[in-house]
């Protein structure tokens, strides 16, 4: 245990090292959420700073031609109803995951067309940035898009996701065939 903390803690430069891996985060997650809680296994998504759980409940029974709006506030109350009554239950796994995996862990779910997140967890990005890249900032905000350069790089940041998703994702397939061919490598002893 104390090799794994250290991994993690802050060592003798003062700066915070990576987490340990999470590469069993979603089966430890799924062997330990009561059957009850999803219609399947969740969606995990794990970073540098948080594991994000999101899980379909059942969808909510409405009656037949119900309109969307009626659709919606069944889907809010099924999702309401989860969150009041899994609170407690959520946060001692979330304690069980942080201390596991040293991330802060958000929950979410899906109940039929709604998708909600709740206790997600927001890092902060410290970032230079020369006068073109402030500009188009500044340019957000006077335009109203954003309230502040954080919030307009965060906007941007979001743009450039869901614009970028291919090519996101054959970054991170490449990115983990590397780190495959790093643990299949030769163990060599400094």
């Amino acid at each position: 245990m104390f090799e794994r903390q250290a991994q993690w803690g802050r060592g003798p430069g003062g700066s915070r090292g990576e987490p340990p891996p999470a590469d069993d985060a979603h089966a430890w997650i799924n062997g330990a959420l009561p059957d009850d809680w999803f219609t399947g296994s969740p969606e995990v998504v794990v970073d540098r700073d948080e594991i994000l759980i999101v899980g379909t409940l059942a969808a909510p029974r409405v009656d037949e031609g119900a309109s969307d709006a009626e659709r919606a506030a069944a889907e809010q109350g099924r999702i309401s109803a989860f969150r009041e009554e899994t609170r407690e239950r959520r946060i001692r796994l979330a304690q069980q995951l942080e201390h596991r995996y040293r991330r802060k862990v958000a929950w979410g779910v899906v109940a039929g067309g709604t998708r909600e997140l709740f206790t997600t967890h927001s890092a902060p990005v410290m970032t230079r940035l020369r006068q073109p890249e402030r500009q188009v900032l500044d340019t957000l905000i006077d335009a109203g898009v954003a309230r502040s350069r954080s919030e307009a790089l965060a906007w941007c940041v979001r743009l450039v996701g869901e614009h970028a998703d291919q090519w996101l994702s054959d970054l991170r397939s490449a990115m983990g065939a590397v780190d495959e061919l790093r643990r299949r490598g030769p163990d060599i002893a400094v």
